[in-house]
């Protein structure tokens, strides 16, 4: 399960928007905006992939952004 919330402070921490993201990383914004939606459910390895490279995500930050635990 991916954690929204921390991907999307960090994309503002990085000054960027999830339209400006999405062009960084060379998909169309729509597409990025639904992935959002659907809670990053359905993000490709392509797009975890730069957005991790053009957010400058550590490993750690990567595992607790796209591979949290949902623990109830």
């Amino acid at each position: 399960m991916v954690n929204i919330d921390k991907l999307k402070g960090k994309i503002r921490e990085k000054r960027y928007t999830i339209k400006s993201l999405a062009i960084t990383i060379g998909i169309d914004p729509a597409t990025l905006y639904r992935r959002f939606e659907n809670n990053g459910i359905s993000f490709t390895i392509y797009e975890v992939t730069k957005m991790a490279e053009v957010l400058e995500l550590t490993y750690d930050e990567i595992n607790a952004i796209f591979f949290a635990q949902n623990v109830a």
